[in-house]
């Protein structure tokens, strides 16, 4: 690949960077942004080649000669950076996106794009870190990691996502260490709502109600290991979690609601005095929970 541009050079779009530039997969990237402190810090790093900012002036630059171009930005943005995006296009530019949410986001490019559609790729790598930026990024963050790819099919159920662009955002992501995988952009959504989006809006809620407590100090001095490690991601980029939280504002209301009846049943259970009841949801819980783990361990 000659060149890549990339939207958004933070932790994902920035390790994206890394890992194509040491497996010498892109000739020249471009990263595209709003804060020129953050793009220029990402050229000291080596992370990029060159920078634009976001103007509408240097869009052309940028984007007109781009094989392929990552939108790795919030996902809020998504529509703003493809109306900016789409004169510049070429009718062999591939454009992807690498965000949590993947219904709203295929919505979004069909209706910016247009009869380019087709060239648009979703995706989501399901990788990350608490910290976010270009200096959190890493050349192999994304090795032996789940990435999937979301290929939109039309109104009779036939692929719609240009077989080419979909190979090509499949070998990026491959050129980075990473496991790809395919699915529906409605099942993505579903699953994602339960098992990342869902822990992420408990673990700020918690942190958000001790910290609102008038002895929040005294309680913070006594989290010990169990507090950290349920409320690391607490400590995630709150603009990208807000824009994922209305994005997929059905489905995570859908897993609030089973949580809410799950919680329902353990504080039953304790106003019972449930021994035997309790016992048995916990043991239920860490069997699955260890199986997962001993099925999941980081290579």
């Amino acid at each position: 690949m000659n060149k890549l541009v990339i939207f958004g050079v933070g932790l994902i779009g920035g390790s994206v960077a890394l890992a194509l530039k040491k497996a010498g997969f892109v000739a020249h990237i471009v990263g595209v942004g709003r804060s020129e402190a953050s793009l220029q810090e990402a050229l000291s790093l080596g992370v990029i080649d060159s920078f634009s900012d976001a103007l509408e002036a240097n869009i052309h630059a940028a984007c007109s000669d781009a094989d392929l171009i990552l939108i790795a930005a919030p996902v809020a943005q998504t529509a703003s950076i493809l109306q900016s995006i789409k004169p510049h296009l070429n009718c062999n530019t591939i454009i992807t996106d690498a965000g949590s949410t993947k219904s709203d986001v295929l919505a979004c490019a069909r209706e910016v794009l247009g009869e380019q559609f087709n060239q648009f790729v979703g995706g989501h790598p399901i990788a990350g870190a608490e910290k976010s930026g270009v200096s959190a990024a890493k050349a192999d963050l994304f090795v032996g990691k789940n990435v999937v790819l979301t290929p939109a099919l039309n109104n009779n159920n036939a692929p719609e996502t240009n077989i080419h662009a979909l190979a090509s955002v499949a070998q990026l992501w491959q050129a980075c260490g990473a496991k790809v995988s395919e699915m529906s952009a409605e099942k993505h959504d579903s699953i994602f709502a339960a098992v990342s989006h869902l822990p992420h809006l408990l673990a700020f809620a918690l942190v958000d109600d001790i910290a609102a407590r008038p002895n929040a100090e005294q309680l913070f001095s006594f989290a010990a290991s169990g507090f950290r490690d349920f409320t690391r991601i607490a400590g995630s980029h709150p603009e990208m979690w807000r824009d994922i939280s209305l994005a997929n504002k059905t489905a995570l209301l859908s897993e609030i609601s089973a949580f809410q009846t799950e919680l329902s049943i353990v504080k039953k259970l304790l106003e019972n005095d449930d021994a035997q009841g309790l016992q048995a949801l916990f043991e239920r819980a860490s069997v699955a929970r260890n199986n997962w783990a001993n099925n999941n361990k980081p290579a």
